[in-house]
């Protein structure tokens, strides 16, 4: 298993129409993921509701996953929270199931000092021997983690990449530059999958590859053979999924899509509703152009 590297699906937390976890369909969520050459899983992302968990969920969610992958590819486990104690806690457990690196966001709700963020990541990266990405998201966490800061903490041992969901090309270039080769930078942006691998970065967390994860993979693969060209045309058609996606309350667009092929996602938690009538609409339209290019497949 190589780390780091390529395309990594946010699992969806499937649910029940009671909203409890639906362990078949997370079982074959991971093997969906793996049928379609996924680089890696990440389990309780944003796109995973990772918010709306109880820490005992968190737990079983990530024991399934670990168990259903049976090692084939690398698991990382999403554990931020807002307080160090709490995160370092979750991070010793994510250890001691099987996980094989950490994904962990910006201690949100407050607004925190980069001093601040920097004691807290150096805290719990103290509390485990496993890899650490940062995982940086100001539009939700309302604080973003500075090129000088994650270069601060790229000196950390097991610190070892960042996870960028700011949508920022340019900050994402920073980060090469501030943190060097040996750090790894993922989008977590899919629309900056490509131009992220061209700045220099190893690849991305990918919410879209729940719907489209042969497409997501594809673009990294074409960009690793050299065929700049086809990853480019991979790319692009990306482009109405994310459109659609902006009309919801994340998750809510890519579950329902995930329902409408037959996998099973659920409902989102509330307070996240379903789709109202107009992004309903415009997502039959763009699952309708993805069954006519052959992108998607119903799933039985």
């Amino acid at each position: 298993m190589k780390l780091l590297q390529g395309v990594i699906p946010v699992i969806m937390t499937p649910f029940t129409e009671d909203q409890e976890i639906n362990e078949g369909a997370l079982r074959r969520f991971v093997r969906r993921f793996l049928d379609a050459g996924a680089h890696g899983l990440f389990g309780l992302g944003t796109n995973g509701e990772f918010f709306s968990l109880t820490q005992e969920e968190k737990i079983r969610i990530m024991k399934i996953v670990v168990e259903e992958a049976k090692g084939k590819v690398p698991i990382y486990a999403g554990t931020g929270g807002i307080s160090t104690r709490e995160v370092a806690a979750l991070s010793e457990r994510m250890e001691e199931i099987g996980a094989d690196a950490l994904s962990i966001i910006a201690p949100y709700f407050l607004p925190f000092t980069q001093q601040e963020l920097i004691d807290h990541y150096r805290s719990v990266a103290a509390s485990v021997s496993l890899p650490i990405v940062l995982y940086n998201f100001p539009v939700r966490t309302g604080v973003n983690l500075e090129p000088r800061t994650v270069a601060e903490l790229a000196k950390v041992g097991n610190i070892v990449a960042i996870k960028d969901s700011s949508g920022s090309l340019d900050l994402i270039k920073q980060y090469i530059a501030a943190a060097g080769p040996e750090f790894a930078v993922l989008s977590g942006s899919d629309a900056l999958l490509l131009q992220t691998l061209r700045a220099g970065g190893k690849g991305g967390v990918s919410g879209s590859a729940n719907v489209l994860p042969e497409l997501l993979v594809s673009i990294y693969n074409l960009w690793q053979n050299g065929d700049e060209e086809a990853a480019e045309k991979a790319q692009a058609l990306l482009a109405p999924l994310s459109q659609v996606y902006q009309k919801a309350t994340l998750p809510s667009v890519f579950k329902e899509a995930m329902n409408r092929m037959g996998l099973e996602a659920g409902p989102c938690r509330s307070p996240i509703a379903p789709l109202n009538p107009d992004a309903s609409a415009e997502l039959d339209h763009v699952l309708g152009y993805y069954r006519e290019l052959g992108c998607i497949r119903e799933e039985l």
